[in-house]
């Protein structure tokens, strides 16, 4: 194992390939579909291909990119990618965030400069961290993936390695949404002696393919409004979930071939997970949008991050311990009101070791790029009154 510096640098024959391909788009019929009840409106769509063959310069993202520090290294026959910041400050702390789908590394840039070099964004250096954000297994530039059986507990195993065996943290912090959530919960779960504290921008149970949702019951009496907004939620996340814990691979000679389809399985989550209130670029620009599509499409990568699910689906968590709480490690969460799935209060008292909730007054799954300065601000406020 070793740790390489490692550049963005995409062909231009792969950029020549997706232009072709763009060029020669074959459209579906779409017809009174302007409320996306079908799925992707075709009119946006095509509105959004016509920039990104026009007027989208896929190298100034990669040279933003590339501001950052980016290694790669490999543990078990599995490649990472991330990138590492140091913080400036007196004592900053080790903080490992994790991304889920369709999210990449990138959904983290907004947070990555208050978290490194709080000072420079007006905010006190006392509590700055060392920032690591990765790619996970299978995902973007942690690729090509060639063995199965990586799903999220063995990422969880990873990531420990990463921290302490890679990178020389002793103890550490971790933060993380989505498949990011269930990664740094079961981190917390399985290592707790080496997890200083966790945050998370999500919760959920870390058998949730057995639990499901919670019950109207197990809500409380100021809290029925959850219920019944993750019930709705809910059915706008069943689709890609069937599909990616059952077919994943099927699925892919469609992704895989075709930008646009991509882009519009992508961005579909985006409009609908968001906060959007049906404006997708209330929240993601064109511009979000399509380099979200590019670092699936260049990295040959959705087939692989799709898989991620049915390795969940397959091979169910196992608890390491059968104390309570679950998670033992002191737990901060951010509750966003858009989120897909918003927990009962007394369930998150059982199941963490909660010392720090906050409900937030905007945002939806997507907190780093929905609402970064809210999202720094929570951190920074948990990790203040961890040791």
């Amino acid at each position: 194992m070793s740790v390489e510096p490692f550049k963005i640098a995409i062909p231009d024959e792969a950029l020549q390939d997706l232009a072709r391909r763009l060029e020669m788009t074959r459209w579906p019929h779409d017809m009174e579909n302007d409320d996306w009840r079908y799925g992707v409106d075709a009119a946006y769509l095509k509105e959004v291909v016509e920039y990104w063959k026009d007027g989208y310069d896929w190298r100034a993202q990669e040279r933003r990119m590339n501001t950052y520090q980016h290694f790669r290294t490999t543990i078990d026959d599995v490649p990472i990618h991330f990138i590492h910041e140091r913080g400036k400050g007196p004592d900053p702390i080790p903080l490992i965030l994790t991304h889920g789908w369709p999210w990449t590394f990138w959904d983290f840039e907004k947070v990555i400069g208050p978290l490194t070099d709080p000072a420079a964004h007006g905010l006190d250096p006392a509590v700055s961290f060392d920032v690591v954000v990765p790619s996970l297994p299978g995902f973007g530039f942690s690729t090509p993936l060639r063995r199965t059986g990586i799903n999220f507990q063995k990422t969880a195993d990873l990531w420990v390695r990463l921290m302490r065996d890679e990178l020389g943290y002793d103890t550490f912090a971790a933060q993380g949404g989505d498949w990011g959530q269930l990664v740094t919960s079961q981190m917390a779960h399985r290592h707790s002696e080496y997890l200083r504290g966790i945050h998370l921008s999500l919760s959920l149970p870390l058998n949730f393919f057995e639990a499901g949702i919670p019950s109207l019951d197990e809500y409380a009496d100021d809290e029925v409004d959850y219920f019944h907004h993750t019930a709705a939620k809910m059915e706008h996340c069943v689709s890609h979930i069937a599909v990616q814990t059952r077919e994943p691979q099927t699925l892919s000679y469609a992704m895989h071939d075709s930008p646009v389809g991509l882009m519009a399985w992508l961005i579909e989550r985006r409009r609908w997970w968001g906060h959007t209130e049906g404006d997708i670029e209330s929240r993601f620009s064109k511009d979000d949008s399509i380099t979200l599509t590019m670092l699936y499409w260049l990295t040959e990568s959705f087939v692989s991050s799709a898989r991620f699910y049915w390795e969940a689906a397959n091979d169910l968590w196992q608890p390491s311990h059968d104390r309570r709480p679950v998670i033992e490690v002191p737990t901060g969460i951010a509750v966003f009101p858009d989120e897909n799935l918003i927990m009962p209060r007394t369930w998150m008292e059982d199941y963490y070791n909660l010392v720090h909730l906050t409900y937030m007054k905007s945002g939806g799954h997507f907190a780093p790029v929905e609402e970064p300065d809210a999202l720094v601000e929570d951190i920074r406020a948990f990790f203040a009154l961890v040791p």
